[in-house]
Formats: structure tokens, C-alpha cells, sequence
């Protein structure tokens, strides 16, 4: 099977457009992929964090990936800050990228521009990524359109390595999964679903009250036209609806339009569709935030076992660019 690595980071918690859209792929690649899935704490450091704020939101981003399904005996599950590697392995990897590269990655433009403090560690970003994928031998890294510029720099420097020092690392592949929901904003459907827009009403959390759950996706914005159906260009909002009810449900969204021919009983059905979904994955997630002890034996399983795979990884790297063995 093919190795698919893929990391999250713990900024806050996570919304519908996370579980439709990405989560769902993530416990599907379990059944037909040897799967790595990391917890990048270093990477959420890179914006200034008050203290605890990164530690709090990793536990419970750990929580809820294992409520979801994300077992950890299928996969590994783990926290980057707990395997010093990944530091150590990424400087050797910073030192074969050029600071033009770096420059020129669009996210570091979008963040940089909006801050008056910018990190250097937002700025080498890349290369710590990069030694995130490349160090566990990865095939296949999931991605959107937004992240394919940070595969292509991976591509790059794990080339330009095995170019001057010998076959070090797999070059991984970008991998477009089956296509998950595109779940926009229920206020703003030009928007996608976001945890940092400022739109709560806009937003369904993962952990948000199923009372509260249906009320947001009743007031649902959609248009002043009463045909339902599924035209995201035109009728962004309904077709939002018809995204979120047909993931959740297994249907075609377009499919799903034929049997309404009112908004009201769209939102009805969609509404219990979520509330249906997001029930057992907050029932298990209230489960484990009651045994935090389960969650540290979790973690420290998961670093053991991608420690018996990043090791012999970094090892290569640093013989064959000729460092003094330890």
C-alpha cells in the first residue's frame, strides 16, 4: 500500500467544512493506504500564541480527530514537537532551498502582508513541511489547489538532495482526493466555511450545541428565487445546502435538488442530516476530553511508531551529505 502522510494544525477548533471536505478522506485512506498523520504544533508557532494555547489546542484537536475515526491502530497518529527529528531533518532541508523559493510561496506572501510581526519561521515554513512528508518515505500527500505550491517545493528540494548526495528520499505525489464537499459559509455562500472568518452564524463547529447546529442552517441565507436546485454559480446558497446534505447523506447533490421544491424542507432535512453526523462524533469526543490520560497513551504510541520510520530516513540524510556520525 501506498504511504500517505498528512498533518493539521491545532488553531482552534474545527468546523463542517473541515469534517466534509477533508476528514471524511482521512478515515477512508485507513481502509487502503498506510496513513501518517501528524499534529503540527511547530507549525501553528510560525503566528504568535498566547502560553498553552498551542498545547490546549492539540490535545482536543487529538480528541476530536480520534472521534471522527481516525484510529490510531490503522494509522499513526502522533505531534510533531514530540519527535525532535522533524527540526532536525528540516534544517538540513532549509539549507538546499534557496531564499528566492521561499520567497515566492504564496502563503507567506497572504500572512506576511497582513502582520506586523512576521516570523522567520513563517518564512521557512516550506522546509519544515517538507521534512514532515519526505521523512516518512511518503507516496501520496492529500492536497486542495491552496496546498499544491507546498508539494511542488517539497518535489524540489527532495530532487535537488538526491541530485548532490546520492538517493536520500521518495519524491512524493501530490494526490487529489475523491472530491469532499466544498462547504461554503451559510451567510456569505461566495465564501468557504472557515474557523478564522468572523462569521459565527456562518459557521458550524464540530462541537457546537445541535440546537444551535439546526438554527444556524435553518437561517441559512439562500435567494429570493423559490426553485431548488443545484447551481453553485447562481443559487450559491441552496447549492451549499445540497453540498452539505449530500455529504452527509452519501447523495449527489444535484440529485437531491429533484425532490424539493421548497427551501423549508431542504433545511429541515439538512439541519437532521448534520445533527445525525455530528452526534456520535461529539458523544466519543466528550468520551476521551473526560480521560485526558488516554489521549497522552495515544500520542505517545503514535510518536513511537513514526519514530521507527523517520529515523532511518534522517540517518540517510545525514550520511550521504557526509556529517560526523554521533
Amino acid at each position: 500500500m501506498a504511504r500517505v502522510f498528512s498533518g493539521i494544525q491545532p488553531t482552534g477548533e474545527l468546523h463542517l467544512g473541515n469534517l466534509l471536505g477533508a476528514l471524511q478522506n482521512w478515515v477512508q485512506f485507513q481502509d487502503r493506504h498506510q496513513c501518517v498523520y501528524c499534529v503540527v504544533d511547530l507549525h501553528a508557532l510560525t503566528i504568535p500564541k498566547e502560553p498553552g494555547e498551542v498545547g490546549a489546542n492539540t490535545v482536543a484537536l487529538t480528541q476530536l480527530l480520534v472521534a471522527t475515526g481516525v484510529d490510531p491502530d490503522r494509522c499513526t497518529l502522533f505531534v510533531q514537537s514530540h519527535l525532535h527529528q522533524h527540526n532536525e531533518l528540516g534544517w538540513l532541508l532549509e539549507c538546499n532551498v534557496s531564499y528566492g523559493e521561499l520567497s515566492r510561496m504564496v502563503q507567506f506572501k497572504d500572512k506576511s502582508e497582513q502582520r506586523d510581526f512576521v516570523s522567520a519561521g513563517l518564512f521557512t515554513y516550506p522546509a519544515l513541511q517538507a521534512a514532515d512528508i519526505i521523512g516518512y518515505d511518503t507516496d501520496l500527500v492529500p492536497v486542495g489547489e491552496d496546498q499544491r505550491q507546498h508539494i511542488e517545493i517539497t518535489r524540489d528540494i527532495a530532487e535537488r538532495f538526491n541530485s548532490r548526495y546520492g538517493q536520500t528520499f521518495v519524491v512524493p505525489e501530490a494526490f487529489i482526493p475523491p472530491t469532499g464537499a466544498r462547504v461554503m459559509d451559510l451567510q456569505h455562500p461566495e465564501n468557504k466555511m472557515s474557523k478564522s472568518a468572523d462569521s459565527p452564524q456562518g459557521t458550524i463547529g464540530m462541537l457546537d450545541d445541535l440546537k444551535t447546529v439546526e438554527k444556524k442552517i435553518k437561517r441559512a441565507v439562500t435567494d429570493n428565487d423559490a426553485e431548488v436546485r443545484y447551481d453553485p454559480s447562481a443559487k450559491p446558497g441552496v447549492s451549499n445546502l445540497l453540498s452539505i446534505l449530500g455529504a452527509a447523506t452519501g447523495a449527489d447533490p444535484a440529485a437531491l435538488a429533484d425532490r424539493y421544491e421548497q427551501y423549508g424542507p431542504l433545511k429541515t432535512d439538512t439541519a437532521a442530516a448534520v445533527c445525525d453526523l455530528l452526534s456520535p462524533i461529539q458523544a466519543r469526543y466528550h468520551e476521551l476530553a473526560a480521560d485526558p490520560a488516554a489521549t497522552t497513551d495515544i500520542l505517545r504510541l503514535g510518536a513511537a511508531k513514526a519514530r521507527v520510520v523517520i529515523d532511518p530516513v534522517l540517518d540517510r540524510a545525514r550520511t550521504n551529505i557526509g556529517l560526523t556520525p554521533a
